[in-house]
């Protein structure tokens, strides 16, 4: 696929997002320099057009479309602030490519503070013409709406798709885009999961009706869309990531639900009263199926108020590492990812490891490398504290052991 940025560091960041999922992904600044990025799964091309004047930039962006062909998908990067020629590099993709290709305006980055509610862009909740993005002394909004600051370099129909739609699903989605033939439609976001409902929705409209999408976002968006699509090479073919969660911390739920929300993570939830090892790992692997990139076991929680009884809470890092011994001996994985101290040593015993090479601190008290040892000799393999990090905290390290396991399977592992 080919990003258009319009700024280095911009362009850079949404790089690392795609080559974090597992792509190949290489980043060139000028036209000229694409021949460098051959053989990339993923072509960001930084025009630095964000203080041109607004016919360079449409001249730019009409070029950069023919300097990577084929592609599956174009991404439109746009600052988080919407800074820059962001109807004019729109209105330009739109005119050149395909008949019938619709430009999808998701510019809501969750974890930066950027949302989109009403047709608004806020950030931190501010609307954006109240933030010193107004100020800016090179390239000021100075609306909030972003079909406004569409409006200022295109003419084509602008739709806009509220949150409510949005938080309706993936269906009642799909059926507002499908049933609007605006070119450009902008659509509500405050969270990681709406972009992934929006995702999906687009890639069900492009199968069942055949619309081809521009992707304009700052940069989370593009990569959820991407995996809807199916797009990459080997993207399907990529042994997923198993992930054991023991831990039944706050802290762990959402982070839990944060790889859900944005790798579309496949967990089976044990109870306590059913652990069986040899029962869990055959839920686990009914849901390995195509283009699953993670699949993994938590721990159902206990009942407001109810004791776990202390036997029961020595066995389930047992119990449980033995249906990731079951797994990893019945089906292929580029990776393992456990939760709590008990549950990685739970895990390693339970592989017959020797040890864990340390190769990288992901973030503080997450590391990642690789068992030693044992028939798993070699497995990539990251472990993380029950408390420890922030909401992305697991998303991280799965992240790492799918960008390991693709250089893998590339046969480019350092």
């Amino acid at each position: 696929m080919l990003v258009i940025g319009d700024d280095l560091t911009g362009s850079n960041a949404t790089g690392a997002r795609f080559a974090r999922a597992g792509l190949r992904t290489v980043s060139v600044s000028g036209i000229e320099r694409v021949p460098c990025a051959q053989g990339a799964d993923v072509v960001v091309l930084n025009l630095g057009t964000r203080q041109y004047p607004a016919g360079r930039a449409r001249e730019l962006v009409r070029e950069a479309v023919g300097a990577v062909t084929p592609v599956d998908l174009i991404a439109k990067r746009v600052d988080t602030t919407l800074r820059g020629n962001v109807g004019a590099e729109v209105d330009a993709l739109l005119g050149v490519l395909e008949p019938g290709t619709r430009a999808l305006v998701v510019p809501a980055f969750p974890d930066a503070g950027r949302t989109t509610v009403g047709g608004l862009h806020l950030v931190d909740g501010v609307p954006l013409a109240e933030t010193s993005a107004a100020r800016d002394p090179l390239t000021p909004v100075r609306a909030s709406r972003v079909a406004t600051i569409l409006r200022q370099g295109t003419e084509l129909p602008i739709a806009e798709l509220p949150l409510d739609v949005v938080e309706s699903g993936v269906d009642v989605l799909a059926g507002r885009l499908a049933d609007t033939d605006a070119p450009l439609v902008v659509c509500d976001a405050t969270t990681n999961a709406h972009l992934g409902t929006i995702a999906e929705a687009a890639a069900k409209v492009q199968q069942q009706w055949g619309t081809r999408w521009v992707s304009v976002d700052s940069g989370p968006f593009a990569v959820q869309l991407t995996a809807a699509l199916g797009i990459g090479p080997g993207v399907h073919e990529l042994p997923p990531v198993l992930a054991v969660v023991a831990s039944i911390t706050g802290t762990t739920q959402e982070q839990v639900l944060e790889l859900e929300q944005m790798l579309r993570a496949r967990f089976v939830d044990v109870a306590l009263d059913g652990l069986d090892a040899r029962v869990v790992a055959d839920r686990v692997a009914a849901q390995l199926r195509p283009g699953v990139r993670v699949v993994g076991i938590r721990t159902s929680p206990p009942a407001p108020g109810e004791r776990i009884d202390p036997a029961t809470a020595e066995r389930i890092p047992r119990v449980l590492a033995e249906a990731v011994s079951i797994l990893l001996a019945e089906h292929r994985f580029g990776g393992l990812y456990a939760t709590g101290g008990d549950m990685a040593e739970a895990t390693t015993a339970a592989l017959a490891s020797d040890g864990f090479a340390i190769d990288a601190e992901v973030l503080p008290l997450a590391v990642a490398g690789r068992l030693v040892g044992g028939p798993h000799d070699g497995l990539p393999f990251a472990t993380k504290g029950g408390l420890i990090g922030g909401r992305d905290a697991a998303l991280a390290c799965v992240e790492h052991l799918i960008s390991v396991s693709a250089q893998r399977e590339r046969g480019t592992a350092q």
